[in-house]
């Protein structure tokens, strides 16, 4: 099966380890894995921030980008749920309904990380070693649009030496919300606040979670407050090894 990887903006620009391990743990797996240098931005900060119309060239470049590809992967579930619940309504507003169709049939195609592990390539345990103690953070984006449900969890059952802690108030919103952290910073940082509250209070040594941008805020929540807690991508638990 011919895998490409959505690296997505913020894994691109600020968590590159995120994106190589994602790569390596599907290359581990037997699979041959592309990176269309093309591909851009999904648009789903534009979107998100009511600049749908701007948004259309940067879904035909996404479209083009990804037409060869047989199946499509994101280390993030909110990019994945843009490009499902986004995209063709988007091209359905403007008007656009040859594009409409090509962006649902891109959708079809396209993957979070745990749902492509456990739903389409069928596996949960990948040979993983993560000596840690380690609590998990169901992102919104996951657990709202896409469902993913205990996909993750299954597959950190599975990781030899991992000790999974349960997370106090673990469906609640970590405050980021995209611009929303930018435009109520002050609502951000107390849902923030009861988040790091609670992922300390595990007793975790990494807080664990399959979108880069809910770690950046929790991460820099706990590195703020000094908590000996790291935050740690799904794909680089996954990946690691002895």
């Amino acid at each position: 099966m011919r895998i490409s990887l959505m690296a997505t903006c913020l894994v691109d620009a600020m968590f590159p380890d995120v994106g190589r391990a994602t790569v390596a743990l599907l290359r581990r797996l037997g699979h041959q894995i592309e990176v269309p240098p093309e591909q851009t931005c999904c648009g789903q900060m534009h979107l998100n921030t009511g600049y749908g119309p701007d948004a259309i060239g940067v879904l035909r470049h996404h479209v083009d980008a990804f037409a060869g590809s047989d199946v499509v992967v994101a280390p993030s579930a909110s990019c994945v749920a843009s490009v499902r619940h986004q995209h063709a309504a988007l091209a359905r507003a403007s008007g656009d309904l040859a594009l409409a169709a090509e962006a649902e049939a891109l959708a079809e195609r396209t993957y979070e990380l745990s749902e492509l592990l456990v739903d389409v390539l069928g596996v949960t345990e990948v040979g993983a070693w993560y000596p840690h103690r380690v609590t998990w953070h169901p992102t919104c984006h996951s657990l709202r649009l896409l469902g993913v449900a205990d996909r993750p969890r299954r597959l950190l059952a599975e990781v030899e030496d991992l000790e999974l802690v349960e997370l106090a108030g673990a469906e609640a919103c970590c405050g980021f919300g995209g611009t929303f952290a930018l435009k109520n910073p002050a609502v951000s940082t107390a849902m923030l606040e009861d988040k790091v509250r609670n992922v300390v209070a595990t007793g975790a040594e990494a807080c664990a979670a399959g979108d880069s941008s809910c770690l950046m805020q929790i991460g820099g929540g706990l590195s703020r407050q000094r908590a000996r807690v790291r935050a740690v991508h799904l794909a680089e638990i996954l990946a690691s090894t002895r």
